[in-house]
């Protein structure tokens, strides 16, 4: 036989820059019209004997090897590019095109039309009598129509060399604009990218809707050592549905969802969704004032909801017309939102990703979320989202095992999988997981206005031993239990964050004593290790040794005194934030006010003192809702907080009511007053006036802002009225004044109130050469500020 030439690959158009187009359409790329069922494409006319070539001129194609014939049918070929579309040989161009169910392909081109010849199993072919073909489109007879399109295989890669660079490097922070699936013009086309990073697969397919989810025809190109395969389809444009079919190592095959899909089909479908951003944010001022003041200088009051259920049913676009307002009269400064990415089983409540990149689209589109974001950020609220690094789901269609082998998640089966959750671990030590991660919390933070995360299970990361026996764990190269993989992902992930997204906070759930979570992460400790580089972290040692003790009768109380004065020994080894989470008021826990002890209006009163607790503690705050109005039930993602406690027309709403204005004077009061939120890392902040009262109930404090005027906070947790108790206050104050007072009649409590100011007297208390003396409620929290 006589030997042909290798195909070269022939420049068919001047490349164009990837600028989204304003509208793509979602005409079929390698199908016929979507008039044809898939019952006539099982119907078409089975593979002929080679034939075709009818115009003039046109000769026969070598024919494919075997070899190259069997794998582009098997979706096993590294580079279909070179086997298709249009190549310069002798006497002219080869032109082959896969058009699985075809009868006839033609060539078009201007002053070109030139049927192919049929090869079989969908190949088409023809050697054209030309110098070359520089643009041409394809028009495929099927046997009942026709359909023009381009020729996928005609296009020059539509990823840049950069691109794949910073990918091969784990450096690329805007790793969502170089992978999935972009809509764009190229070459002078409409259509869109598709890019994946599948390094163990022998080859990738593009299976959609717009081509009756048959992959035979859309096979992708592997650009090179990356492990990136690309596709550029003509025509499919925002809306269409599409996966990858990976041909595993073995041979055999997996259709997976795109792991940086930007929009998800409703669940339980699985499908990824092209998608493009039309949004115009209108938030400018106040992503210009974000960053003005440090967050732990700040106020920094936070409500935390569960979307899908806070108003059950509402959309995204129906949430932006309700929850900024109903946030900003309580006067939360932030919501913190439960997992928004998507999750296929919402019983998890979003914990379980498999859509790290895409908003769920239980609620609209990913720019309906954005107008959510925006109205929050028009109203003066900021948004933290609860993000999932930690782990993830199995599902076969999503990440697990996602190109045949071990990939996002480690290769060591024992530090794959989550102990407690059936889910697996991210390999935090490999380049381009890593990357996959600090490049999605960037994502969130500059697509989506975020303006905090707060990282979820960070205890997990952190520890090779977490929840594991001796002989299940393997320590690390130092000998010691420390993932030092999770710790190095976590500081690139705050510095890039940090760095990238002025203003923006992040925030740790962190459960053990790790030092340095909040220290900057060039500052090592005496651990020696760097710090994480957070900028907050959850006290989880505070939110339970309060909730103990406030779960105690009144009379056993004082033999738990240290519970709620322990905490200000640590209260500034981190920037803290004081939670009332989701956790903390589900799985049999008790809403808070159920945990109280006493009849109704004892569990109120201990819930309203132990808010005004809170709220004067060091530290931020965050409380779930439902809590701000004394729901009695545990919370649901079936059915979210009982808002009829609050209708008019039940006897008892009153009740709730009170604690909910509560709630909105706390932060009233809060932001007004600097001394509460000012210094609340510094303990030049804070000092006690009384915290040793533990036969009283009694706890009571100084708060300092950056001026010196104080707040003395007082919380009596004992059901009776002290009258004439003493406390010891600074002498240059000439009086002091109640500004709130959880026993207040509008709140449902007794009024037991101090109307006059309380003029200090020369009496020495408490250390100090002056106090004063002040009734206390039962129950009761309550302020004071200089007169």
């Amino acid at each position: 036989m006589e030997a042909v030439p290798a195909p070269q690959p022939v420049t068919t158009g001047t490349a164009a820059g990837p600028e989204p187009v304003s509208s793509a359409t979602t005409a079929v790329a390698t199908t016929p019209t979507a008039k044809r069922s898939k019952a006539k494409r099982k119907n078409a006319v089975p593979p002929r004997p080679r034939r075709g070539g009818a115009d003039e001129g046109v000769r026969p194609a070598p024919a494919l090897h075997d070899a190259d014939r069997g794998r582009l049918l098997a979706g096993e070929h590294h580079a279909p590019h070179d086997l298709l579309g249009a190549h310069p040989c002798d006497g002219g161009v080869l032109v082959r095109a896969l058009r699985p169910h075809a009868r006839a392909v033609t060539v078009i081109a201007p002053g070109l039309r030139a049927q192919l010849f049929d090869d079989g199993d969908g190949f088409f072919s023809g050697v054209l009598p030309v110098g070359d073909v520089t643009a041409y489109r394809l028009r495929v007879a099927y046997a009942q129509d026709e359909v023009e399109v381009e020729d996928p295989y005609r296009f020059l890669p539509a990823i840049g060399e950069l691109d794949l660079h910073l990918i091969g490097e784990g450096r690329h922070e805007e790793l969502w604009t170089a992978l999935g699936a972009r809509v764009m013009e190229h070459q002078g086309v409409a259509g869109t990218r598709f890019t994946v990073w599948a390094p163990n697969a022998r080859g990738v397919r593009i299976a959609g809707d717009f081509a009756y989810w048959d992959s035979t025809g859309t096979p992708m190109r592997s650009l090179g050592a990356t492990g990136v395969w690309e596709l550029f389809l003509p025509g499919v444009g925002e809306g269409a549905l599409y996966k990858f079919d990976i041909c595993r190592p073995d041979g055999s095959h997996t259709l997976r969802a795109d792991p940086m899909a930007r929009a998800a089909e409703v669940p339980p479908a699985t499908a990824s969704v092209v998608t493009a951003s039309h949004y115009a944010w209108q938030d400018g001022d106040w992503m210009e004032r974000r960053g003005d003041r440090p967050v732990h200088e700040a106020p920094f009051s936070v409500y935390e909801i569960h979307l899908p259920s806070w108003r059950p049913r509402l959309t995204y676009r129906q949430l932006a017309e309700q929850l900024p307002a109903y946030v900003k009269d309580l006067g939360f400064t932030h919501v913190e939102l439960m997992p928004v990415s998507e999750h296929p089983f919402g019983g998890s409540w979003g914990y379980q990703v498999t859509g790290f990149y895409a908003p769920t689209s239980r609620m609209g589109t990913p720019d309906d979320f954005r107008f959510l974001v925006d109205a929050l950020h028009r109203s003066g609220i900021g948004v933290i989202m609860d993000w999932v690094p930690a782990h993830f789901p199995r599902d076969e269609w999503a990440l697990a095992e996602f190109d045949g082998q071990p990939l996002y998640e480690h290769s060591d089966p024992s530090r794959a999988a989550h102990p407690d959750w059936g889910t697996l671990e991210f390999d935090y030590g490999r380049k381009e997981v890593r990357n996959f991660l600090v490049s999605n919390a960037t994502y969130w933070c500059e697509e989506f206005h975020i303006d905090g995360l707060r990282v979820d299970a960070v205890a997990s990361m952190l520890y090779l031993d977490y929840s594991r026996e001796d002989g299940q764990w393997s320590p690390n190269e130092r000998g010691g239990r420390e993932n030092l993989d999770a710790v190095a992902f976590l500081q690139e992930m705050n510095a890039t964050v940090y760095r990238r997204n002025p203003g923006v906070v992040t925030i740790a759930e962190e459960s053990t004593a790790w030092s340095g979570v909040t220290r900057a992460t060039h500052h090592t400790g005496p651990d020696g290790f760097g710090g994480l580089g957070f900028g907050l972290k959850w006290n989880m040692g505070w939110m339970h040794d309060s909730l103990t003790y406030m779960a105690k009768e009144p009379v056993h109380r004082r033999y738990h005194h240290n519970e709620m004065t322990f905490s200000m020994v640590y209260a500034y080894s981190e920037n803290y934030v004081l939670p009332i989470s989701h956790d903390e008021v589900v799985h049999g826990k008790q809403a808070l006010v159920s945990k109280m002890p006493g009849d109704w209006w004892q569990q109120r009163a201990n819930h309203r003192a132990y808010l005004g607790f809170m709220w004067a503690h060091p530290g931020k705050q965050l409380l779930f809702m439902g809590q701000e109005f004394a729901q009695g039930a545990e919370w649901s993602e079936g059915h979210g907080p009982d808002w009829w406690l609050l209708d008019p027309a039940y006897e008892a709403s009153g009740d709730h009511r009170g604690v909910r204005d509560l709630v909105g004077d706390l932060n009233a009061v809060y932001g007004a007053v600097p001394a509460l939120w000012q210094r609340d890392t510094d303990p030049g902040g804070f000092a006690w006036v009384d915290g040793g009262a533990a036969e009283d109930n009694v706890l009571a404090f100084l708060r300092f802002d950056a001026d010196g005027s104080p707040l003395l906070a007082v919380s009596h947790f004992s059901p009776v009225v002290r009258h004439d108790y003493r406390l010891g206050v600074p002498e240059t104050v000439a009086g002091w004044v109640e500004v709130l007072n959880t026993d207040a009649a509008r709140y449902g409590g007794s009024d037991v109130r101090n109307e006059e100011p309380l003029k200090p007297e020369a009496v020495p208390a408490h250390g100090r050469p002056a106090s004063i003396t002040l009734t206390l409620p039962p129950l009761a929290t309550v302020w004071f500020r200089p007169a």
